[in-house]
């Protein structure tokens, strides 16, 4: 399976791989220059190490061919978007990478170029002495700021939905924040050094023959390579802007009316992405990764329209599928609409979800597992309530871990009782789950009976309905305060099968269903046909007299049960 870190179009994953490696050589880069607060030596031994790798002729063609093909995406990006609103943090990261090329033009010119073309030796103490305690000492340290803040950036964006990454972000910021002030005290320490070493003639000369320091002639040369490479950062810029607005004046010649279920009705131009409308629009929509396709947020239900959309591209159907999404479900991002459009937004602007709308319902095809304790009524009546609360409890920590390892969660607690749903990709996964529950419940049962018959208390007698159907998942109740559960006539069954455990004297009753998803012939087995009240067809299932001795029709890859012990 691909990850979920390269999903996205060709052009994103370009665009990825080679801001990796523009975010590897910096941040090699200001670690060297940090290594100015140790020794001069070290930071120019260290530098010879690094343009080893960066100067030989891959490491040339891998860092400047990133570096224009990620510069030249982000100048086609800009060209070819229909506005401009964005969020804030997306704006800062187009002004910082519009930024770079400009101040790093004379990087460049001053230090491979002046090698490369004019022999000289650009050590980071021929740069020192070059720039400190001038405008374009501030102005290459403002640089580095920006090439930190630019990669962090985009580096936050990319890994935001890592598990790892978010266990790690406290670590990760702070060394965000030192790195950069580490290299710019390495600058600092390293200037101070270089302008000392100037303040004598004899040790200023050595160095300008060590470094073969340009001369005014050179000085002129690299000033007009300066000039035309920033005027052409500069015609590539203007070029991007000039077609932005070209399209701007076209797309404004036509629109589309769009109308939010929830919100209000807009028209903007035709050809804009849906999220764009909505953007231009003002209407508040959620969109993780900023609207390229990397993220399901910013997804809708077409309710109106969805006739007269485009089929979904390769990158939106990846995303569609990945999570499973119902009909009429698009990508914001993906979407050109072309005619009128009435459209609900699935996540709120604060990236929640939305009030549950009748179309989001989910059909799937789970096992249920309905649980009840027998005779708890009689048991505890004339018993205190705090009692009865603490027995509860007890009982519910000791069997709900067992649904729990199985691979399953509690949709709600019935008082004395309970409904577990098994979630898995297959009906074989979720069948075999909700089996293991049972036989781990049974002998979870087991260890809390006998920690009551050690304190002189009555056993617990429970029964267990297990059945496989569809059923609706959905988050369902008043807005604000909707759980997710499930409904439907598969989790009736289990309920009417859990209640029948009682009259046939078992604890648990298994329908054929789960059976004969999770693999096991039911040929050989006494499967009854049990008619079940509110139930329209007649449920054949197998009784068992104790829930472990499920255990025996189990593979050793669908159980692995282990010792539980008593509360």
């Amino acid at each position: 399976m691909t990850s979920t870190l390269w999903r996205g179009s060709r052009t994103t994953r370009v665009r990825i791989a080679t801001g990796l490696v523009l975010f590897a050589y910096a941040l090699f880069h200001f670690l060297n220059i940090g290594l100015g607060l140790v020794s001069s030596d070290l930071m120019e031994r260290a530098q010879d190490w690094r343009t080893l790798v960066s100067r030989s002729f891959p490491g040339t063609i891998a860092l400047y061919g990133a570096l224009l093909i990620h510069s030249g995406l982000a100048l086609v990006a800009l060209a070819r978007r229909n506005t401009l609103r964005m969020t804030p943090r997306e704006a800062l990261q187009m002004v910082l990478g519009l930024a770079i090329p400009f101040l790093l033009v004379a990087h460049i010119t001053y230090t491979r170029v002046a090698h490369q073309v004019f022999g000289v030796n650009d050590e980071m103490g021929y740069l020192s002495g070059l720039i400190f305690g001038t405008p374009d000492a501030w102005a290459q340290s403002a640089l580095l700021l920006i090439v930190w803040v630019h990669g962090c950036i985009g580096l936050s964006g990319w890994l935001s939905r890592e598990r790892w990454w978010i266990r790690a972000r406290p670590l990760l910021t702070a060394l965000a924040a030192l790195i950069p002030a580490f290299a710019l005290a390495g600058f600092l320490t390293e200037g101070r050094r270089a302008l000392a070493r100037q303040a004598d003639p004899e040790t200023r000369a050595a160095l300008s023959d060590l470094y073969n320091f340009p001369d005014s002639s050179t000085f002129t040369r690299l000033l007009r390579v300066e000039n035309t490479l920033w005027w052409i950062c500069f015609a590539l810029l203007a070029t991007a802007l000039a077609i932005y607005v070209g399209r701007k004046l076209l797309i404004r010649r036509r629109s589309v009316r769009v109308r939010y279920v929830d919100g209000p009705e807009i028209t903007a131009p035709r050809g804009l992405t849906l999220l764009e409308m909505s953007r231009v629009g003002g209407v508040p929509h959620t969109a993780q990764c900023g609207g390229r396709g990397r993220c399901t947020t910013c997804r809708v239900v077409v309710e109106e329209g969805a006739e007269d959309l485009h089929a979904p591209g390769e990158t939106e159907a990846r995303s569609l599928t990945a999570i499973g999404a119902a009909p009429g479900t698009r990508l914001a991002c993906q979407v050109r609409p072309q005619s009128p459009l009435t459209v609900y937004r699935v996540f709120r602007a604060d990236g929640r979800r939305q009030r549950d709308h009748a179309s989001l319902g989910q059909e799937r095809r789970l096992a249920v597992l309905f649980l009840d304790i027998r005779g708890f009524t009689a048991r505890t009546a004339g018993q205190l309530p705090y009692d009865v609360v603490f027995l509860l409890n007890r009982f519910f920590d000791a069997i709900v871990p067992a649904i729990r390892d199985a691979g399953g969660q509690v949709d709600k607690y019935l008082g004395d009782g309970l409904l577990a749903v098994f979630e898995a990709p297959s009906d074989a996964g979720s069948a075999q789950a909700a089996l293991g529950a049972a036989v781990r419940v049974g002998a979870a049962l087991d260890g809390f009976n006998a920690a009551l018959a050690a304190e002189g208390s009555k056993a617990l007698k429970i029964g267990m309905g297990l059945h496989l159907g569809t059923l609706v998942m959905g988050e369902i109740g008043a807005a604000g305060n909707a759980p997710r559960t499930i409904i439907g006539e598969t989790v009736n069954a289990a309920s009417r099968l859990e209640a029948m455990t009682k009259e046939d004297g078992v604890e648990v009753l298994v329908s054929e269903a789960v059976l004969t998803a999770a693999g096991i012939p039911t040929d050989s087995l006494d499967i009854r046909s049990l008619t079940l009240r509110g139930v329209t067809q007649p449920v054949p299932a197998l009784a068992m007299r104790r829930a472990t001795e499920l255990a025996a029709l189990l593979s050793p890859e669908t159980e692995q049960t282990r010792p539980i012990e008593a509360v």
